[in-house]
């Protein structure tokens, strides 16, 4: 999905944001112009091999299968970022989350595209050490692509 172009902003990679599922509103321009924010943010070495970031907005059910398929795990899930490009978000998994953490849907998104992100510069979560590192540089993310 990640196509070749030539890289904006010294040799960061652009990014777009897709949205493929349709049973729940969003401003897709929000996210479009946050994700290009986040991005400047957390731009890392890792990530100058990518030509292009694709955040890719989806359904439940094409989280399931893409969850079951490259992870080998049941369900849904919230984001998977592959390490070529793409970044999955499941829509529905967001606004579930929203309203169990008394946050909104597009926070959710932003968290989520933040996290991907953070995946391609070379944050895992795999351990509670890396987890503890990771939340922070969400955080520090989160706050400045804040408008």
């Amino acid at each position: 999905m990640a196509k070749k172009s030539p890289k904006p902003n010294d040799g960061v990679p652009a990014v777009e944001v897709l949205n493929l599922q349709r049973k729940i509103s969003v401003d897709l321009r929000h996210l479009q112009s946050f994700a290009e924010r986040a991005l400047r943010v957390c731009s890392k070495r890792a990530m100058q091999q990518l030509e292009e970031i694709v955040v890719v907005l989806i359904s439940e059910d094409r989280m399931a299968d893409l969850h079951r398929r490259f992870l080998n795990q049941r369900g849904p899930t919230d984001v998977i970022t592959f390490q070529h490009g793409e970044i999955f978000i499941s829509v529905p998994t967001a606004k579930r989350q929203a309203r169990e953490f008394g946050t909104s849907t597009l926070a959710e998104i932003e968290l989520y595209i933040v996290h991907g992100l953070l995946h391609l510069s070379g944050f895992d979560d795999r351990t509670p050490a890396a987890t503890r590192r990771m939340r922070a540089a969400e955080a520090r993310v989160l706050k400045g692509a804040a408008v």
